[in-house]
This record gives C-alpha cells, sequence and structure tokens, in this order.
C-alpha cells in the first residue's frame, strides 16, 4: 500500500507471466500518493500541443522528443504563461511545497494534463512518470499505432534522497561516448539525478589530460583482456557532461588516488618510486598499484588532472577514488590525503570518495561512498557523527556487476550473488549500524566492467536490479514491498523491450508479455563442445574451442550468447 492509502498495489496475483498491468499500478519507482479518477482518461492526438513555463522549454522538447517517432504526432511546444486548459502543461510553480526542488504534482484530466513542479528538474521527474503511464510502445523510434491514452489521476511525488546515482566504469573495458549516452537515457527513466564516471584505473586512463598527455595515448590504449581500450577527448567528455545535464543528471568523474593507477605508472615513469614506468597491465588484479607519495611531482601530476577535469565539469563534486590502496601505508595515506583534498577544494569541487578515505578528514562537505559488504564499519560511523554524508552502495546489494546466480553468463561474484530481491530488500536509511538515515545522502548502484563489453552486457547487469536501486532511493519505505514491486517491475518488460534493453529474465519476476504469447526455442548442447566457438551452447569449465585461428579454455560454466566471443568476454574465456 502507498502512504496515505492512496492506492492498493494488487499483488494477489502470483503468476508466472504477468498479463499488461493498469499503468497507475506500474510505476517505478512508486510515487509518494496515486489518486485515481475511475473512468477518466486524457488522449494524446495529432492537435496535443506541449505547453510550458518559459523555464521549462527545454523539458517540453524532451518530452516530445520521446513521444513524436512513436505517435507520429508533431506535438509543437510553445510557452505559455498561463494555465492552458487543453494538451499537455508544463509548468513551473502551483506545486505543493511538499515536493520540494526535485518533486511534481501530475493532474491527468479528460481535457489536460498538467504537470507542475518547483523547478526544471522536478518537472523532468514527473515526465518520467507521465512517459510510464502510456503504452510501452511509445518507447519505440518508429511510429506504431494508437490510441494514446493517460489514465486520468493526481500524482503527488518527490524523492526520499537528493542523490540517486549510477556509475558506468569505463577504465577496465573502455565505453565509446553512444554507449554512454544510450545509459544516460535508460538512467533518466527510472529518475537517477547522478552519473558517477569511473575514468582511470589499473588497466587504462580514459580522458585526455592536456599537461600529461601520454595518460590517454599510452595509458588509455588497452583494456582488461587485451584490446585497443580508448579515451575521450576533452570535446566527447564535455559532450557527455552536457547530455546528462539535458536529463538533469549531474556527472561526477573519477580519478582513483593514490592505487588503482597503473596506467598513470605506466604512462610516466616518474611518477614512480623508483623511476621505472611498470607495463601496462590488462588482468584484473587490484591492490598493488600507488602514486609515490613522498615525491612533489606526484602533486604537480595530481593538481594537474583535477584542474583540467574540474574545468570541464560543472557539478559540485570531484571523486577522488582512494580504496583498495593496499600497497600504501597509513602513515603514506594519511599524507597524500592531507595535501590532495586540499587541492579539490582549490578548484571549486567538494571530495567524494570511497569511504576510506574519510578517516583522513574531518570535513563535512567531503562525502564518503559506502561499498562494504557488512553492515558495519566504524569509519563510516565516525564520518556520520561527525556530520559527513554517507552515499550508500554496499557491494552485496547495489553492485550491479555481480552475477545474479551461478549461472549467469558475466559479472563477477567476490561480494556474492545478487538477484533483484537482494537488490530491492535492503534499507539504505538502517543500513549501516550507527549511520542514521539522517546521514544518509543517497545510494548508488555502480557497474564495474571486467566482464562488460558491449552495451548488450550493460543491459543484462543493470536491468532489472538498476530499477530496484533507483526505487530505493526516490521511494518513501512505507511503500516497499517486494511482492508489489515484483509486479510493478514485471510490467517494465515491454517497455524495455521496446528501447531495445536486453535484460535479465529473473525467474523471481513475472514478466509481462506485452499481451502476447511466445515460444522460444534454443537448441543447447550439454556435453562439452570442441571446435570452433558458436552461440546457444553449454560450455563447461575446462572447453577449449578455437575463434579466428585462437585457442580459449573456458575457465567457467556456462551457456554462450551473441556479444560473449572468447576475446570479448575474459572472465569466461582464457586465451592459450
Amino acid at each position: 500500500m502507498v502512504s496515505a492509502a492512496t492506492v492498493v498495489w494488487n499483488v494477489a496475483s502470483d503468476t508466472s507471466t504477468a498479463s499488461a498491468a493498469e499503468p497507475l499500478q506500474s510505476i517505478v519507482p512508486a510515487p509518494v500518493s496515486v489518486q485515481p479518477a475511475a473512468g477518466v482518461t486524457h488522449a494524446i492526438t495529432a492537435d496535443t500541443r506541449i505547453h510550458t513555463t518559459a523555464a521549462a522549454h527545454g523539458v517540453g522538447d524532451h518530452l516530445a522528443a520521446l513521444l513524436r517517432p512513436s505517435t507520429g504526432y508533431a506535438l509543437p511546444v510553445t510557452d505559455t504563461t498561463g494555465t492552458p486548459a487543453d494538451g499537455i502543461a508544463l509548468l513551473i510553480g502551483g506545486a505543493p511545497a511538499s515536493v520540494g526542488d526535485q518533486g511534481y504534482q501530475l493532474t491527468v484530466t479528460a481535457a489536460s494534463v498538467q504537470l507542475r513542479a518547483n523547478t526544471p528538474a522536478g518537472l523532468f521527474a514527473g515526465v518520467q512518470t507521465l512517459r510510464q503511464l502510456l503504452p510501452a510502445k511509445v518507447e519505440h523510434r518508429t511510429a506504431q499505432p494508437g490510441p494514446w491514452a493517460v489514465p486520468g489521476a493526481t500524482i503527488t511525488d518527490y524523492p526520499r534522497f537528493g542523490h540517486r546515482g549510477a556509475m558506468l566504469d569505463v577504465a577496465r573495458h573502455f565505453h565509446p561516448v553512444a554507449t554512454v549516452k544510450r545509459y544516460l537515457d535508460q538512467l533518466a527513466l527510472y529518475k537517477v539525478n547522478y552519473f558517477h564516471l569511473h575514468l582511470t584505473d589499473d588497466q587504462g586512463w580514459r580522458i585526455v589530460i592536456d599537461s600529461w598527455p601520454r595518460l590517454a595515448t599510452h595509458g588509455g590504449s588497452t583494456q582488461v583482456g587485451g584490446g585497443p581500450g580508448g579515451y575521450y577527448t576533452k570535446a566527447q567528455y564535455q559532450e557527455i557532461v552536457a547530455y546528462a545535464a539535458a536529463r538533469h543528471i549531474t556527472v561526477v568523474p573519477e580519478v582513483d588516488l593514490p592505487g588503482h593507477t597503473n596506467a598513470a605508472l605506466a604512462s610516466y615513469a616518474e611518477l614512480n618510486c623508483n623511476g621505472v614506468a611498470p607495463a601496462l597491465r590488462t588482468d584484473i588484479a587490484v591492490g598493488y598499484s600507488s602514486l609515490c607519495v613522498s615525491k612533489d611531482i606526484t602533486y604537480t601530476f595530481v593538481e594537474d588532472v583535477i584542474r583540467e577535469i574540474a574545468a570541464l565539469t560543472p557539478g559540485p563534486y570531484f571523486h577522488i577514488g582512494g580504496d583498495e590502496a593496499h600497497a600504501t601505508t597509513d602513515q603514506e595515506y594519511q599524507a597524500f590525503m592531507n595535501r590532495v583534498l586540499p587541492l579539490v577544494g582549490k578548484y571549486g569541487k567538494k571530495p567524494m570518495g570511497w569511504h576510506e578515505f574519510v578517516k583522513t578528514t574531518t570535513d563535512t562537505g567531503a562525502v564518503a561512498q559506502y561499498w562494504g559488504t557488512t553492515t558495519s564499519n566504524a569509519v563510516v560511523q565516525n564520518a556520520a557523527a561527525r556530520g559527513q554524508k554517507i552515499l550508500m552502495s554496499p557491494a552485496n546489494k547495489a553492485y550491479l556487476d555481480m552475477k545474479y546466480n551461478s549461472g549467469t553468463p558475466i559479472g563477477l561474484s567476490w561480494a556474492g550473488y545478487v538477484e533483484v530481491q537482494d537488490a530491492y530488500n535492503w534499507n539504505p536509511g538502517t543500513h549501516v549500524s550507527g549511520v542514521p538515515e539522517s546521514a544518509v545522502r543517497g545510494v548508488e548502484a555502480p557497474l564495474w566492467t571486467e566482464t562488460v563489453v558491449t552495451p548488450a552486457h550493460v543491459d543484462y547487469l543493470a536491468f532489472p536490479r538498476l530499477s530496484a536501486i533507483a526505487e530505493l532511493g526516490w521511494s518513501p519505505w512505507s511503500t516497499h514491498n517486494w511482492d508489489a514491486f515484483r509486479l510493478r517491475l514485471g510490467a517494465q518488460a515491454p517497455r524495455w523491450t521496446a528501447m531495445g534493453i536486453d535484460f535479465y529474465r529473473s525467474p523471481q519476476v513475472p514478466w509481462d508479455n506485452g499481451g502476447t504469447t511466445t515460444t522460444t526455442t534454443t537448441t543447447t548442447t550439454t556435453t562439452q563442445p570442441s571446435g570452433t566457438w558458436a552461440p546457444n551452447r553449454a560450455y563447461t569449465t575446462g572447453s577449449q574451442v578455437t575463434y579466428n585461428g585462437v585457442t580459449y579454455q573456458c575457465r567457467q560454466s556456462h551457456t554462450s550468447q551473441t556479444g560473449w566471443e572468447p576475446p570479448n568476454v575474459p572472465a569466461l574465456w582464457q586465451r592459450l
């Protein structure tokens, strides 16, 4: 039941395949309040116009761009100073004070759709709800048959936490601008408003730094398993930042320091204490690298990197990593942070980092991102007591790169298996002892890419779990109910299919088949195949295959799929 008893989610049905759900009962994340208007619908037609307050014109353009391809309608966007009596109105002002800066009120009558908020960001969040009230086929990029009916209702909604994030690691495997934009589009649908871009690690440096050019050209020249790697020019990085901003998503860049730095150490010998550049690394080991804390050139390097990236990034945060610095003593780590944290402030940013770093600072503006697997952590508890905010990303709940179970073919499992129910059934406000909800800034779902090579891999690991983490960040805890959520989640399937999202069909969720019945027949062998690698075959640990004339040995049992060819998934295949 949603708060104030405004909507009852019907969870009595427990079928293996859900039928098409009522739109008002399938919104993700769950709204604060939904009041249906029985028997009322609003039809979007060829004559519909989108009216906006001048400050909201960009949101109106975004909505029109979403709706035009599938409806085939012109949907002109015009500014208004009043309250239009028809069409779709996106209006700044007039929303309840309770919705704050990120919430909205959506009122659907037979005559009009009125969306009110206090800011464009709130209107943008409301547009994502309106989008989910329309048939899933609205997500297609080609014209579809109507009608386009929106159910009558008043929805009042605002987030539980102000920070609802997702992270993409582009260091282990490089992902081009188009893939990042595609992911940002997916994040926007679920009201994610921060995008953490993990730009550097042992296996690759992914952004141009003019004062240290070999970081990109040499440090960015490979990736996990080998391959060409890649990097973003400054213009490409700014393109990502602008694309996110148009979706009211703030980019948080990360340069992981002082560990996870082999790509930098390999690029410049002088950053090493012994003055010798190590070889580039393409494995997935961690904890062995460190900048030379005692050298002044280290801090010239760090300042140059922070200065150049900060100048490209309008958001308030700079993520300095700080995790798994096992090659750095505690004394060296403290000395390093004493010099680096002021540099973040010098260039107008607030420091964010993995939770280990806050043991070095009492700055209450510094945000600790908790990635541990336990529900007790003294560093994080002490930080919260000092007034520092905690961003919750427990690896055994929120890490999207963890496998769903032992049979899913990509992902890691060092933090355990994370099925959809595991990702959903935890409370960020009470998860770590001694960290009250008032100290929690929000939640973030990181996606590390040791095994993630293609956009389809991103889809498979992120969906459906991203939606679960997004709901934890947005919806009031009073709405939290696994049985209700799994039905609402299942209703997203036709939408994801229309968007081209290759999601994992968890057996825990009754997936909506869009009102159609489909039968899929897959021929899978159960013996150890030999010969040339092929998709849709069951490979067991130790199996050997050839691919493009190269022999590979299976690292872990799985059923192969297109896109998981041996060179693409070193977690599954070892080159012999």
